[in-house]
């Protein structure tokens, strides 16, 4: 059996969604097509069930690419308050959680049936629980899968990256964009907990469950929030947000204590200068387990202003080297993939490859922490969506 669409979406998460109910409310026939029995499954997880869906201190600056120009034109084009005026239009209930970060307040089921109401109302055709065999493009594109065929002139791939396969992820959409001759940057996890070298496990691995508010730095990027120590490494929203610049081989730096100076106490006229008195300053800013763990593993050489001094400055600029990252099972998103040289910045069109579109996770543009990507998700889907 073969069946004619105008647009073939392939992918039904936040992008296909957004761009096939974009393309139908315009008149478009559009089939979306995935291979799970339930679309949005990513939405539905997301922020702990109630889905950081859009960020309103949405700047090109939160999102890292090669090109980091790209992705200007479609974020200025659906903005956070384009779709917040969606979200009102179902009379969804949100909250600002902090930073600029919008949540359901219920569920982020909410949000799926909003967008597949959407899809409804603009007659967009969902197949789910079709795995997609192959993709030949004689005149327009034959899309065949296991339950039937598709032809379009159409066909706009919105299938995500690799991150969390536990849900269904795969690379297929890397595999179309390479039959197509499309170059793909290297994918890697990113927005992922990082993992201790042996040396790091030995002397901070007692410290699980111990949170406290760093910056962490690499290569130029700072972020100043949470950390969160682990059995295996570091996490939290800080480790997260730099893990997505952080490249194997390359240290960190975290600063204990942004804006403390640790060791004032011992600094005063007459002040006790000892290990005590040192832990007990560091235990004033810091949890107790990580201070006492820093004074026991990286003790002041001596009690001189410039021991302490360097003391200071080891505490402020502290290097981990990690063995790695937690990898894309616990990776929030998929840093690199479709090249966006071969993209338009407006349209989301493959350059080479007429009617080829790529859209969201799949593309070379990843954001940060806090509702960015999925502010992507809503721009790069309603880009393509208005093109078709």
């Amino acid at each position: 059996m073969t069946s004619h669409f105008d647009a073939v979406v392939i992918g039904a998460g936040a992008a296909g969604l957004m761009c096939a109910m974009e393309a139908g409310s315009r008149g478009k026939t559009v089939a979306v097509l995935d291979h799970a029995d339930q679309p949005g499954r990513k939405i539905l997880i997301s922020g702990g069930g109630r889905a950081n869906f859009t960020n309103l201190h949405c700047r090109p600056d939160n999102f890292l690419s090669s090109n980091p120009h790209f992705a200007k034109s479609a974020l200025a084009r659906f903005t956070p308050e384009d779709f917040l005026a969606l979200v009102r239009k179902h009379r969804i209930p949100f909250h600002e959680k902090k930073l600029g970060q919008l949540f359901c307040d219920r569920s982020a089921r909410d949000l799926l049936d909003m967008l597949l109401a959407e899809c409804a109302e603009a007659g967009v055709q969902l197949f789910l629980g079709s795995s997609l065999s192959e993709i030949t493009r004689p005149d327009g594109f034959h899309i065949r899968t296991s339950r039937q065929t598709f032809t379009a002139p159409a066909l706009v791939v919105a299938a995500g990256g690799l991150s969390i396969p536990k849900i269904g992820a795969t690379g297929i959409g890397y595999d179309i964009a390479r039959q197509f001759g499309i170059k793909v940057i290297e994918p890697r996890a990113a927005l992922v907990p990082l993992t201790f070298s042996a040396r790091d496990l030995a002397q901070f691995q007692e410290l699980s469950g111990v949170s406290t508010e760093v910056t962490a730095s690499v290569e130029g990027q700072a972020f100043r929030e949470k950390m969160l120590f682990t059995h295996r490494g570091l996490s939290g929203p800080a480790i997260l947000q730099i893990s997505s610049y952080w490249r194997q081989g390359g240290a960190i730096e975290i600063d204990f204590a942004p804006g403390e100076e640790l060791f004032a106490p011992l600094r005063g006229r007459n002040a006790r200068r000892d290990p005590a008195s040192a832990e007990a300053a560091l235990r004033s800013v810091l949890p107790q387990r990580l201070a006492a763990r820093l004074i026991e593993t990286a003790p002041p050489t001596g009690w001189t202003n410039a021991a302490l001094d360097e003391a200071e400055t080891r505490l402020h600029h502290w290097r981990f080297l990690p063995a790695g990252t937690e990898g894309f099972s616990k990776a929030e998103v998929t840093a690199g993939g479709v090249d966006t040289d071969a993209l338009s910045a407006r349209t989301m069109e493959s350059r080479a490859v007429p009617g080829l579109y790529f859209i969201g996770e799949v593309v070379d543009v990843t954001g940060h922490l806090g509702g960015f990507n999925f502010q992507w998700a809503w721009a790069s889907g309603a880009a393509a969506g208005r093109a078709l």
